[in-house]
């Protein structure tokens, strides 16, 4: 038996229980996993909350897609790993299907990726979920060029910071917007170019006086709900709006643009058209992969959990006042 977390009711993080069940053996195409480490991200909310783009099939139902383990054993035919190899879990896969929220769990395998000696469970559960989504959409898709201007909303999330180091390393230059002051040191320690305070600052207005008028190439939008016509007045002509999360909670107003504006595109976006797609995965892996060994990118880590205090690490995670990613650690 191994300590679980399962929910009953969609809801807030009090909805969040701890269980004694068996993770049960791996089939086909599957590993048992001792799970060290977890990393929280807001997909995680909304799922619990009944808002994710899918929804949950049966009760109890359980929560988490990355983490990082150590394989305890193999499902039959599985191959390229071993008893014993410390691992990352990628998200390409549905809660409904592999939850992780554990301290053993079951995981695909196609959603492994090896972890170095070098590598601590932490940073494994912390950084493949934001490099892989800043790296799919900014290059993958967006194909963001060197001298680009690209608008990071909600920059202090862990996905932001990802998107703000991403961008330098492609030459391009991170605005980073925050809701207040409090982050925009870090932010510009973090290697932003300017910092707009929403809280302020007339958004679009000041991403215009930053770029000679001009408007931004790409706006990378975690927040949605109505601020998106605003920041729409601020792409460059032929730019893109990414819309990659949904953190107001509030509808995004699509269609309702006026004529006149200049010629933008808008695109929905999320991380499983990279981690369910063999192809770009690899390309992204070996891109973050570099990354990380030059010391361009590193895990951002606001606080650390225990699995006990899950209830805490959702309530922190909704307050919106961390900055980085929230991981809870499995004691051993």
């Amino acid at each position: 038996m191994t300590t679980t977390v399962r929910f009953h009711a969609t809801g807030g993080p009090d909805v969040l229980r701890l269980h004694d069940l068996d993770p049960g053996e791996p089939g086909p195409g599957e590993v048992l996993l001792r799970i060290d480490a977890i990393g929280l991200n807001r997909a995680d909310i909304l799922f619990r909350s009944g808002n994710y783009i899918e929804s949950v099939k049966q009760f109890p139902a359980g929560l988490g897609s990355e983490a990082a383990g150590v394989i305890e054993a193999l499902g039959p035919g599985v191959s390229g790993f071993t008893i014993g190899q410390p691992v990352s879990v990628i998200p390409n896969f549905s809660q409904n299907d592999y939850p992780l929220y554990a301290e053993r769990a079951l995981a695909p395998v196609t959603a492994l990726i090896p972890r170095p000696d070098s590598v601590d469970a932490v940073s494994g559960a912390a950084v493949w979920m934001p490099y892989l989504t800043a790296y799919g959409a900014m290059v993958e898709i967006a194909h963001v060029r060197p001298g680009d201007v690209v608008v990071i909303n909600a920059a202090s999330s862990s996905v932001g910071l990802a998107a703000i180091h991403t961008a330098n390393r492609l030459g391009a230059t991170p605005i980073a917007i925050t809701r207040t002051t409090a982050k925009r040191q870090r932010l510009l320690e973090e290697g932003a170019a300017e910092v707009i305070i929403s809280a302020e600052e007339a958004v679009p207005n000041r991403i215009l006086d930053l770029t000679n008028q001009r408007g931004a190439e790409y706006i990378f939008d975690a927040v949605a709900g109505p601020g998106v016509a605003d920041l729409a007045r601020a792409v460059a002509p032929d730019g893109t709006l990414f819309l990659w999360g949904a953190a107001s909670g509030r509808p995004t107003p699509y269609p309702g643009f006026d004529l006149g504006m200049p010629a933008l595109n808008l695109r929905t976006y999320t991380v499983h058209e990279i981690t369910r797609n063999p192809e770009r995965l690899r390309r992204a892996t070996a891109f973050v992969t570099s990354g990380l060994r030059s010391g361009a990118f590193k895990p951002t880590v606001d606080r650390l959990f225990t699995l006990d205090n899950i209830i805490q690490a959702h309530q922190h995670l909704e307050s919106n006042t961390h900055f980085g990613k929230l991981v809870v650690t499995i004691p051993r």
